[in-house]
């Protein structure tokens, strides 16, 4: 049935925004853009036909042909709203990422990315890094600035963590090295343990 593919593109998002974001799929997407440019194809024969006619010719078969045309170039909008949608939402999660695992994908996460959204991941990454450690001259403020770090007002300088994970040596900015063993507990500044927050490593057991 036509507009079927982009329709389910668009319901298979939804299902991704409850559970996680599910692989890229190219074979829906490899139908309904050829879905699309058979009714392109169909539409311009048409097109031609009626324009090559002779006014005095006008009958039911072109006004037909007319809106047979209508209706292909109304599903060819809704296919693109689909694709667009589809495309646009998974990279506005993609980025999302970046803030909440950093520079390094778990690896289910990674699997469900087409190569060219893993391109586009990495040049995010590095177009923020870059911005990041920009000059005070080229964006009017102080350089070196990680925006990564308290995402949330902090409610105190030092938080206290438990170790989810057996994760080895861990510097902390001031040098000190902690040994982060999985059920170890500590309590570290917040600009220190808020990146292995949010990549699961520490939880916050603080009030």
């Amino acid at each position: 049935m036509l507009a079927q593919s982009g329709l389910q593109l668009v319901k298979e998002l939804k299902r991704s925004q409850t559970y996680r974001l599910s692989a890229y799929n190219e074979e829906r997407i490899r139908i309904c853009l050829e879905e699309m440019k058979s009714l392109y194809e169909a539409n311009y024969r048409d097109v031609a036909l009626v324009s090559g006619s002779e006014t005095s010719s006008a009958s039911e078969v072109q006004a037909g042909r007319i809106q047979c045309v209508l209706v292909r170039h109304a599903i060819l909008e809704r296919n693109k709203r689909c694709l667009l949608a589809y495309h646009h939402a998974r990279l506005m999660y993609i980025k999302s990422l970046r803030w909440q695992f950093g520079t390094v994908l778990p690896k289910d996460i990674r699997q469900s990315l087409s190569e060219a959204e893993q391109a586009w991941f990495k040049t995010y990454c590095v177009t923020l890094a870059n911005f990041m450690q920009a000059e005070m001259g080229e964006r009017g403020g102080a350089g070196g600035l990680d925006l990564t770090q308290s995402q949330l007002p902090p409610k105190s300088l030092y938080v206290e963590v438990r170790c989810l994970v057996d994760f080895g040596e861990f510097e902390t900015e001031d040098g000190t090295v902690l040994q982060l063993t999985k059920d170890s507990q500590h309590l570290m500044l917040r600009s220190d343990c808020e990146a292995l927050i949010r990549q699961g490593i520490l939880e916050h057991i603080g009030a």
